[in-house]
Protein backbone atom coordinates (compact mmCIF):
# COMPACT_ATOMS: atom_id res chain seq x y z
CA UNK A 1 0.00 0.00 0.00
CA UNK A 2 3.29 2.05 0.12
CA UNK A 3 3.99 4.66 -2.99
CA UNK A 4 7.62 6.27 -3.06
CA UNK A 5 6.53 9.53 -4.44
CA UNK A 6 10.21 9.71 -5.36
CA UNK A 7 12.84 7.03 -6.14
CA UNK A 8 15.80 7.15 -8.99
CA UNK A 9 15.32 3.92 -9.95
CA UNK A 10 16.89 4.70 -13.05
CA UNK A 11 19.91 5.65 -11.94
CA UNK A 12 23.14 3.94 -12.75
CA UNK A 13 23.75 2.87 -9.29
CA UNK A 14 20.84 0.50 -9.58
CA UNK A 15 21.98 -1.07 -13.48
CA UNK A 16 23.18 -3.97 -11.87
CA UNK A 17 20.42 -5.44 -9.49
CA UNK A 18 17.73 -3.43 -10.26
CA UNK A 19 15.13 -6.70 -10.72
CA UNK A 20 16.20 -7.26 -6.60
CA UNK A 21 15.72 -3.50 -5.91
CA UNK A 22 12.42 -3.93 -7.20
CA UNK A 23 11.83 -7.26 -5.62
CA UNK A 24 12.62 -6.20 -2.28
CA UNK A 25 10.54 -2.54 -2.61
CA UNK A 26 7.47 -5.20 -3.09
CA UNK A 27 8.17 -7.35 -0.55
CA UNK A 28 8.30 -4.42 2.01
CA UNK A 29 4.60 -3.01 0.65
CA UNK A 30 6.23 -0.43 -1.67
CA UNK A 31 4.56 -1.44 -5.09
CA UNK A 32 4.18 2.18 -6.53
CA UNK A 33 6.92 4.20 -7.23
CA UNK A 34 7.47 7.89 -9.26
CA UNK A 35 10.56 8.25 -10.87
CA UNK A 36 11.29 11.94 -11.74
CA UNK A 37 13.83 12.38 -14.38
CA UNK A 38 16.98 14.79 -13.78
CA UNK A 39 18.13 15.90 -17.77
CA UNK A 40 17.23 15.29 -21.12
CA UNK A 41 19.76 12.25 -21.61
CA UNK A 42 17.98 10.11 -18.96
CA UNK A 43 14.44 10.27 -20.38
CA UNK A 44 14.67 7.58 -23.15
CA UNK A 45 15.74 4.95 -20.44
CA UNK A 46 13.51 6.16 -17.96
CA UNK A 47 10.43 5.56 -20.13
CA UNK A 48 11.08 2.33 -21.12
CA UNK A 49 12.15 1.54 -17.76
CA UNK A 50 8.55 2.35 -16.03
CA UNK A 51 6.97 0.68 -19.85
CA UNK A 52 8.85 -2.41 -18.71
CA UNK A 53 7.70 -2.52 -14.88
CA UNK A 54 4.19 -2.31 -13.67
CA UNK A 55 3.79 0.31 -10.87
CA UNK A 56 6.63 2.52 -12.09
CA UNK A 57 5.54 5.94 -13.17
CA UNK A 58 7.31 8.47 -14.98
CA UNK A 59 8.20 12.34 -14.91
CA UNK A 60 10.24 14.41 -16.83
CA UNK A 61 12.07 17.67 -16.25
CA UNK A 62 15.50 19.26 -16.05
CA UNK A 63 17.05 19.16 -12.53
CA UNK A 64 18.85 22.22 -11.53
CA UNK A 65 22.13 20.43 -10.41
CA UNK A 66 22.43 19.54 -14.05
CA UNK A 67 22.38 22.79 -15.35
CA UNK A 68 25.69 22.06 -17.10
CA UNK A 69 24.17 19.58 -19.23
CA UNK A 70 20.47 21.46 -19.91
CA UNK A 71 20.49 23.65 -23.65
CA UNK A 72 17.58 25.93 -24.31
CA UNK A 73 16.31 23.24 -27.16
CA UNK A 74 15.91 20.49 -24.41
CA UNK A 75 12.30 22.41 -23.37
CA UNK A 76 10.98 21.52 -26.86
CA UNK A 77 12.33 18.17 -26.27
CA UNK A 78 10.65 17.74 -22.95
CA UNK A 79 7.22 19.26 -24.55
CA UNK A 80 7.83 15.89 -26.92
CA UNK A 81 8.25 13.52 -24.38
CA UNK A 82 5.50 14.51 -22.20
CA UNK A 83 3.57 14.12 -25.54
CA UNK A 84 4.36 10.35 -26.03
CA UNK A 85 6.19 9.00 -22.16
CA UNK A 86 3.19 8.94 -19.86
CA UNK A 87 4.34 11.20 -17.88
CA UNK A 88 2.51 11.81 -14.16
CA UNK A 89 4.38 14.85 -13.56
CA UNK A 90 7.25 17.40 -14.82
CA UNK A 91 10.51 17.07 -12.74
CA UNK A 92 12.96 16.97 -11.13
CA UNK A 93 13.20 20.70 -11.71
CA UNK A 94 13.77 23.65 -9.11
CA UNK A 95 16.31 26.02 -7.71
CA UNK A 96 19.73 24.86 -5.96
CA UNK A 97 21.39 27.58 -4.12
CA UNK A 98 23.71 25.28 -1.57
CA UNK A 99 26.18 24.26 -4.96
CA UNK A 100 28.91 26.88 -5.46
CA UNK A 101 28.79 27.55 -9.34
CA UNK A 102 25.50 27.20 -10.90
CA UNK A 103 24.00 29.83 -12.31
CA UNK A 104 20.81 31.37 -10.38
CA UNK A 105 20.05 33.23 -13.28
CA UNK A 106 20.20 30.32 -15.88
CA UNK A 107 18.54 27.83 -12.97
CA UNK A 108 15.66 30.11 -12.34
CA UNK A 109 15.05 30.31 -16.88
CA UNK A 110 14.54 26.32 -16.83
CA UNK A 111 12.83 26.17 -13.27
CA UNK A 112 9.89 28.69 -14.77
CA UNK A 113 9.86 27.36 -18.02
CA UNK A 114 9.18 23.94 -16.77
CA UNK A 115 6.57 25.28 -14.30
CA UNK A 116 4.92 27.13 -17.60
CA UNK A 117 5.40 23.52 -19.87
CA UNK A 118 3.54 21.88 -16.30
CA UNK A 119 0.47 24.20 -16.62
CA UNK A 120 0.42 23.75 -20.40
CA UNK A 121 -0.09 20.11 -20.56
CA UNK A 122 -2.22 20.25 -16.68
CA UNK A 123 0.20 18.05 -15.18
CA UNK A 124 2.02 18.10 -10.88
CA UNK A 125 5.27 19.58 -10.79
CA UNK A 126 8.19 17.62 -8.96
CA UNK A 127 10.46 20.32 -7.08
CA UNK A 128 13.93 20.61 -5.90
CA UNK A 129 14.68 23.37 -3.19
CA UNK A 130 17.50 23.48 -1.64
CA UNK A 131 18.69 27.25 0.35
CA UNK A 132 16.05 28.45 -1.93
CA UNK A 133 13.00 28.03 -0.36
CA UNK A 134 12.08 32.00 -0.52
CA UNK A 135 13.26 31.67 -3.93
CA UNK A 136 10.88 28.73 -4.70
CA UNK A 137 7.83 30.04 -3.46
CA UNK A 138 8.09 33.43 -4.74
CA UNK A 139 8.04 31.64 -7.93
CA UNK A 140 5.24 29.16 -7.63
CA UNK A 141 3.05 31.59 -6.30
CA UNK A 142 3.82 34.19 -9.62
CA UNK A 143 3.73 31.57 -11.91
CA UNK A 144 0.37 29.97 -10.28
CA UNK A 145 -1.28 32.56 -9.90
CA UNK A 146 -0.89 33.68 -13.64
CA UNK A 147 -2.26 29.69 -14.08
CA UNK A 148 -5.20 30.19 -12.22
CA UNK A 149 -6.38 33.20 -14.31
CA UNK A 150 -6.25 31.31 -16.96
CA UNK A 151 -7.92 28.23 -14.99
CA UNK A 152 -5.03 26.18 -15.00
CA UNK A 153 -3.30 26.28 -11.54
CA UNK A 154 0.29 24.64 -10.34
CA UNK A 155 -0.03 21.40 -8.17
CA UNK A 156 2.94 19.65 -7.16
CA UNK A 157 4.94 18.50 -4.31
CA UNK A 158 8.28 19.91 -2.87
CA UNK A 159 10.11 16.93 -2.38
CA UNK A 160 12.86 16.45 0.54
CA UNK A 161 11.24 19.29 2.47
CA UNK A 162 14.04 20.94 4.72
CA UNK A 163 12.21 24.35 4.99
CA UNK A 164 10.58 26.28 8.04
CA UNK A 165 7.26 26.16 9.73
CA UNK A 166 5.89 29.40 8.06
CA UNK A 167 7.59 28.33 4.45
CA UNK A 168 5.68 24.89 4.96
CA UNK A 169 2.10 26.94 5.47
CA UNK A 170 3.07 28.74 2.67
CA UNK A 171 3.44 25.99 0.89
CA UNK A 172 -0.09 24.38 1.73
CA UNK A 173 -1.58 27.83 1.19
CA UNK A 174 -0.47 27.19 -2.52
CA UNK A 175 -1.72 23.65 -2.69
CA UNK A 176 1.75 22.25 -2.63
CA UNK A 177 2.61 18.80 -1.01
CA UNK A 178 5.53 18.15 1.06
CA UNK A 179 7.73 15.07 0.79
CA UNK A 180 9.19 13.73 3.08
CA UNK A 181 11.69 10.67 3.60
CA UNK A 182 15.16 9.15 5.23
CA UNK A 183 16.47 12.66 6.86
CA UNK A 184 13.03 12.71 8.97
CA UNK A 185 14.40 9.61 10.40
CA UNK A 186 17.62 11.53 12.12
CA UNK A 187 16.87 12.20 15.92
CA UNK A 188 18.69 15.72 15.33
CA UNK A 189 15.99 16.93 12.74
CA UNK A 190 14.03 18.46 15.41
CA UNK A 191 12.44 20.95 13.36
CA UNK A 192 11.14 18.57 10.52
CA UNK A 193 10.16 16.44 13.16
CA UNK A 194 7.58 19.04 14.35
CA UNK A 195 6.37 20.40 11.20
CA UNK A 196 5.78 16.48 9.78
CA UNK A 197 4.38 15.97 13.58
CA UNK A 198 1.65 18.14 13.37
CA UNK A 199 1.03 19.29 9.41
CA UNK A 200 -2.08 18.84 7.74
CA UNK A 201 -2.10 14.56 6.68
CA UNK A 202 -3.38 15.73 3.05
CA UNK A 203 -0.12 17.56 1.88
CA UNK A 204 2.35 14.68 2.91
CA UNK A 205 4.00 12.24 0.85
CA UNK A 206 6.52 9.65 1.62
CA UNK A 207 9.74 9.13 -0.56
CA UNK A 208 13.33 7.69 -0.45
CA UNK A 209 15.02 9.90 -2.75
CA UNK A 210 17.01 6.29 -3.56
CA UNK A 211 19.51 5.98 -4.44
CA UNK A 212 19.83 9.08 -2.11
CA UNK A 213 19.61 10.11 1.28
CA UNK A 214 19.47 7.13 3.29
CA UNK A 215 17.64 6.65 6.47
CA UNK A 216 19.42 6.57 9.99
CA UNK A 217 19.69 3.28 10.16
CA UNK A 218 21.75 2.90 6.66
CA UNK A 219 23.35 6.03 6.88
CA UNK A 220 26.42 5.81 3.96
CA UNK A 221 24.51 2.75 2.11
CA UNK A 222 23.31 3.27 -1.11
CA UNK A 223 19.31 4.15 -0.22
CA UNK A 224 16.72 1.74 -1.91
CA UNK A 225 12.56 1.84 -2.22
CA UNK A 226 12.47 -0.89 0.55
CA UNK A 227 13.08 1.58 2.99
CA UNK A 228 9.96 2.88 2.93
CA UNK A 229 8.52 1.52 5.61
CA UNK A 230 10.99 2.73 7.71
CA UNK A 231 10.23 6.46 7.20
CA UNK A 232 6.33 5.81 7.26
CA UNK A 233 7.13 3.98 10.70
CA UNK A 234 8.97 7.15 11.85
CA UNK A 235 6.35 9.50 10.44
CA UNK A 236 3.52 7.36 12.00
CA UNK A 237 5.19 7.35 15.48
CA UNK A 238 5.97 11.55 15.25
CA UNK A 239 1.94 11.87 14.49
CA UNK A 240 0.78 9.24 16.98
CA UNK A 241 -0.86 7.17 14.68
CA UNK A 242 -0.85 3.68 13.31
CA UNK A 243 1.43 2.89 10.69
CA UNK A 244 -1.28 1.15 8.38
CA UNK A 245 -3.27 4.22 8.58
CA UNK A 246 -0.29 6.52 7.47
CA UNK A 247 0.61 4.28 4.82
CA UNK A 248 -3.00 4.45 3.52
CA UNK A 249 -3.46 8.31 4.14
CA UNK A 250 0.18 9.29 2.13
CA UNK A 251 -0.78 6.29 -1.04
CA UNK A 252 -4.07 7.82 -1.44
CA UNK A 253 -2.28 11.56 -1.61
CA UNK A 254 0.09 10.55 -4.02
CA UNK A 255 -2.26 8.80 -6.23
CA UNK A 256 -4.68 11.70 -6.34
CA UNK A 257 -1.70 14.26 -7.10
CA UNK A 258 -0.26 12.50 -9.81
CA UNK A 259 -3.74 10.70 -11.11
CA UNK A 260 -2.53 6.83 -10.09
CA UNK A 261 -4.95 4.45 -10.38
CA UNK A 262 -5.71 2.45 -7.39
CA UNK A 263 -5.52 -0.98 -8.90
CA UNK A 264 -1.83 -0.27 -9.77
Amino acid sequence: MLVDSHCHLDAPEFDTDRAAVLERAHAAGVSTLVIPAIAAHGWPKLRALCAENTGLYPAYGLHPMYLAEHEDRHLAALRHVLRIGHPVAVGECGLDFHVEGLDAQRQQFYFEAQLKIAREFDLPVIVHARKAFDAVIATLRRIGNAGSLAGNPLRGVVHSFSGSAEQARQLWKLGFHLGIGGPVTFERAQRLRRIVATMPIEFLLLETDAPDQPDALHRGQRNEPARLALVRDIVAELRGVDADELARATAANARRLFAIPQAA
